[in-house]
């Protein structure tokens, strides 16, 4: 897949829900709320030894692909701490997964939760301690990799080669793409599947539209006018707040800086950089390596010395909510986050909370601030990869593992448990797309769409992309459909989509996943609440001791070996 210089969101969802679908496109949606899907399929016999009756008996399965003994396997799910939510291990959608198991085929189902916000140093230490899941999955790839080359993750290639014909759903949904995207093109090990992220929307700028109408101030178009747009906020923030003045706080951002401002320091990335300095650099996932990057946080720096960020936004770890609070209570003006970030979660979410707190014609909007060297509003999109899916070495049923990931694969389970039951939790349109209604008690979702329990499919997919596309458009309750749309198009306008590079393991990323992360953090952190004459001593400081730390070598082994896979390409087809 090559890079695409600007798509629309509409073009980015249909060209791959297209691909997504593929055989499955021309299925409906369910009309009502189905029991688990039925996931039993006549095994074919061309892809091992033995055939038919004989071969499944030998693997211990009946004609209905369901084990004559009873399984056990053990499989991770994110816990997000959510207020209001249920126990993310026991819950109506977990029993409704443990019901379909245990009838398609005779395995027993624990989930085991695993906090989401640290999700890589918890499965680091799982690994370690040998109790990993039978079905895990991260994020982090160099994770996974580190524990393989110990021999602590079970290589899926033989696997999937023996049982392919067995996995039908899974095949058909995940495809040859995502499923063989990480395998070693040199040995041919498979430490995991991709997930796939079924819309490449990911991050927004969002701003209080209120506000702007409140001073009169166009929505900013260029980073001059979204900074002289901060500092009207904070110069007229009794007009804004009244008593409240003095909480004021014009930017937010998180502890997790190159996440959250992804589209101010991708804006001062060259436009003409190359696919082969993208994957030389792009072993930070914040691209914190890329070419010029430092001059985005320079602009954070005097942001913060100026007063126009939230001064204690270092103090706040991963899942905690005084942000969101901050958000709900009216006091943000502006911030950078997850494409629909305002709008999640019903009547918790901000949205929600800020216009009962304040008034209806409360609502952050999203924006676009921030053209690049060439006047485009870049945006670094993923590829449609998503979460790693493995075993772990400990693993003694992985058969009954990869038989969970084809009926969570499965177009009807995947469905149900991103929409739940009908005139519960959604409604079917006169359309055919589904609106979701929002739910309480037992059904509600702790996370958008369940995608914590559809670990091969992040985002909305019904198996038909007209449909897929307006059930997106319906899925905010109490949100006017104007702001989903105008976050739908922004966040992958002008997006340059990610590529699979596999150019084979590089070794120096071994066992420097978390490490580094950490490192990038705390350096931007630092950076960021720096005094203006000290950010270059502080920045500089701490990207010298992050690449003597293993980040230079990973650049330098990234380099050779793209240059032994490609020669003197520095873009791809």
């Amino acid at each position: 897949m090559g890079f695409r210089k600007s798509m629309s969101i509409l073009t980015v969802i249909i060209a791959f829900a297209l691909v997504i679908a593929g055989c499955t496109s021309d299925k409906p949606a369910p009309s009502s709320s189905p029991a688990p899907a039925d996931s039993t399929t006549p095994a074919a016999s061309n892809n091992s030894e033995g055939s038919g009756d004989a071969r499944l008996e030998a693997l211990g399965l009946d004609s209905d692909l369901k084990f004559k003994e009873t399984r056990k396997i053990t499989v991770e799910i994110y816990d997000r701490g959510n207020d209001g939510g249920t126990p993310p291990e026991d819950n109506f959608y977990t029993q409704y997964i443990k019901d379909g198991m245990l009838r398609d085929h005779n395995v027993e189902v624990t989930f085991v939760p695993v906090p989401r916000w640290t999700e890589t140093e918890v499965i680091n230490n799982y690994l370690a301690a040998n109790q990993a899941p039978d079905v895990s999955l991260t994020y982090s790839y160099p994770t996974i990799q580190t524990y393989a080359n110990m021999g602590g993750v079970l290589d899926l290639a033989p696997l999937l080669e023996e049982y392919k014909d067995l996995l039908p759903d899974m095949w058909e949904y995940l495809t040859d793409t995502n499923i063989y995207w990480d395998q070693d093109p040199n040995t041919g090990t498979l430490w995991a599947l991709e997930g796939k992220l079924n819309i490449l929307n990911r991050i927004n700028t969002f701003v209080r539209e209120d506000w702007l109408k409140q001073l009169n101030i166009p929505a900013p178009t260029t980073l001059q006018e979204f900074e002289d747009m901060l500092v009207a906020f904070k110069d007229n923030a009794s007009t804004l707040l009244g008593a409240d003045a003095d909480k004021m706080i014009p930017f937010s951002t998180s502890f997790d800086v190159g996440w959250r401002a992804d589209h101010l320091t991708g804006s001062f990335v060259p436009n003409d950089i190359t696919d082969k300095d993208v994957f030389i650099n792009g072993f930070d996932d914040r691209r914190f390596l890329f070419p010029n990057y430092k001059e985005g946080i320079r602009v954070l720096n005097k942001w913060y010395n100026e007063g126009l960020i939230w001064k204690d936004f270092p103090l706040y770890p991963a899942g905690d909510t005084t942000e969101d609070n901050l958000m709900k209570l009216g006091y943000v003006g502006a911030f950078m986050h997850n494409w629909d970030y305002p709008y999640r979660n019903g009547e918790d979410s901000i949205h929600a909370s800020l216009q009962r707190l304040v008034g209806p014609d409360a609502a952050y909007v999203a924006i676009e601030s921030f053209p690049n060297d060439a006047g485009v509003y870049k945006k670094f999109l993923s590829g449609p990869v998503d979460r790693k899916i493995f075993f772990p070495a400990t693993n003694k049923e992985p058969l009954a593992s990869l038989l969970y990931v084809n009926w969570i694969s499965k177009l009807e389970n995947r469905v149900f448990l991103q929409f739940g039951e009908e005139g519960v939790t959604h409604e079917k349109l006169e359309d055919g797309s589904l609106k979701t209604i929002a739910a309480t008690g037992e059904k509600i979702m702790n996370s958008p769409a369940n995608i914590d329990y559809t670990i091969t499919s992040n985002g909305l997919d019904l198996g038909d992309p007209e449909l897929t596309v307006k059930s997106i458009a319906n899925g905010y309750a109490g949100v006017d459909s104007r702001l989903i749309e105008v976050a739908h198009k922004i966040t992958t306008n002008q997006g340059r989509i990610g590529q699979n590079v596999n150019v084979g393991e590089i070794k120096a990323e071994d066992g420097q996943g978390q490490a580094l992360k950490e490192k990038r953090d705390t350096i931007l952190n630092k950076a960021v609440v720096a005094p203006v004459d000290k950010f270059d001593e502080v920045y500089d400081s701490g990207m010298d001791d992050y690449l003597k730390s293993g980040g230079q070598a990973i650049i330098d082994e990234r380099k050779a070996a793209w240059e032994a896979q490609f020669g003197d390409k520095t873009m791809l087809d």
